[in-house]
């Protein structure tokens, strides 16, 4: 638990915290709505939460520039729904749309369904106002085509979960709005069969707007959730989505209707209104929280490989959980690499438990072993803090901790995330 909550009302009010808490040595941990699924927003050193609850302002939308700034509280289907009123696109879509917040996602990095295509939120973001842990306000970027003046701090913020700096303002890309736009759901009798299909659309030099793999076990939880008519007798689906000018998309789902059939599908069903897309969209989407009504505990991760290792992966998923009788549900962004195993278990059962935290392990190295990483979208956080140095080595989390050190020498920012113990020794910590 926290030892106080506050919610700002605008930057001024969030550098008089920092200043207060720099002060005082007292941990601050920025927190949008708590989606995250690393413990990334978990006050575990206590301290003060910063809520934006009170920032959620859309400040301007500049169409000349395509930009619209925004503060950190807006909620992410908020601003999508925004946009696309004026014919533009904001394409980052988290599963958590309807309730996470732009600050989060930037603090996370956040991807979504339409990543493949599209990108991440780091691809959005032009230019950000925030506060350093020494209270003062800095803005980076703006609202400019090219800008190479000095380091990139902009990237630097997006994607570091909180721990250096407080986000108080973004200001974002956005793209004209598609036109056109199809989806179909491919049924494949096995598991490899869907793999090695998205492996082949990629190949082919397509790339959908959506490209996404439920396996038989997820597709059942989800129609017994849903019951919108997904089919439960294959072992996988793959959720596919494309969108541009009419005559682009009617061409590319021909040739992805081809490769699904090439590549052994039961059959390939077309969504014949947008309501029946977007009971799709919402199966994919809610699939954590279908899952989350089997067992009492629901373990999400995102093991991420290149494209082209997608088929291994999923392979190696499967041999893992049976190597260690545990229950694995897969589903995610497989057009990017972005897979998602859950394991459904009960923390009461300890003994599971250790052969859970085994069978995750043994997924992450297969992951890095592939040429991959610890995770995709979810970010490092508390949870993942042990496996980054597997990642990017002894070196990189050197480079890391200099630059939190730097910004943050007190370690006041979210303390207890990204850096495991072993490095946050090297830390001056507060509170101790």
């Amino acid at each position: 638990m926290p030892d106080v909550i506050l919610a700002p009302r605008n930057k001024e009010e969030v550098a008089q915290v920092v200043q207060v808490c720099a002060e005082n040595k007292i941990p601050i941990v920025p927190r949008g709505s708590g989606t995250n699924l690393s413990a990334g927003t978990s006050p575990s050193n206590g301290g003060a939460v910063l809520l934006f609850k009170n920032m959620n302002r859309i400040l301007e939308l500049d169409e000349e520039n395509l930009t619209v700034t925004v503060q950190p509280g807006v909620i992410t289907k908020t601003l999508i729904d925004y946009v696309e009123g004026e014919s533009l696109f904001y394409p980052p879509d988290p599963s958590s749309l309807k309730i996470s917040t732009i600050g989060g996602n930037i603090s996370e990095n956040s991807g979504g369904l339409r990543g493949l295509k599209y990108g991440v939120t780091k691809d959005y973001v032009l230019g950000l106002e925030a506060v350093l842990p020494n209270g003062k306000i800095i803005r980076t970027g703006g609202k400019l085509a090219k800008d190479v003046a000095g380091y990139d701090l902009t990237s630097l913020l997006v994607g570091s979960e909180g721990t250096l700096a407080v986000i108080t303002e973004a200001t974002l890309r956005l793209i004209p709005k598609p036109s056109y736009k199809e989806t179909i759901l491919a049924m494949f009798k096995t598991l490899e069969d869907a793999a090695e299909t998205v492996s082949a659309i990629l190949a082919a030099r397509i790339i959908p707007t959506t490209l996404e793999f439920m396996d038989q076990g997820t597709i059942q939880v989800m129609e017994d959730y849903k019951q919108i008519g997904l089919p439960t007798d294959c072992e996988a689906v793959l959720l596919i989505e494309q969108d541009g000018a009419i005559e682009t998309v009617v061409k590319d789902i021909e040739r992805i209707y081809q490769i699904c059939s090439n590549y052994g599908a039961i059959d390939v069903q077309k969504a014949e209104t947008e309501e029946e897309a977007e009971d799709l969209r919402s199966a994919r989407r809610d699939a954590l929280s279908a899952l989350a009504r089997l067992r009492p505990t629901t373990i999400l991760e995102d093991a991420t490989v290149p494209r082209s290792k997608i088929a291994p992966m999923v392979r190696e998923i499967t041999r893992i959980a049976e190597k260690y009788n545990v229950t694995i549900r897969t589903f995610g962004h497989a057009g990017d690499g972005n897979l998602h195993p859950t394991c459904l278990t009960d923390i009461r059962d300890k003994e599971e438990m250790e052969r859970v935290e085994q069978a995750f392990e043994e997924i992450f190295y297969a992951s890095i072993d592939l040429g991959g990483t610890i995770t995709g979208e979810h970010g490092v956080g508390e949870m993942k803090a042990p496996y980054l140095e597997w990642k990017i080595g002894k070196a990189g989390i050197q480079v890391m901790t200099a630059i939190k050190e730097v910004l943050d020498p007190h370690n006041i920012m979210n303390p207890g995330k990204v850096f495991a113990k072993s490095t946050k020794e090297r830390l001056v910590m507060a509170n101790v």
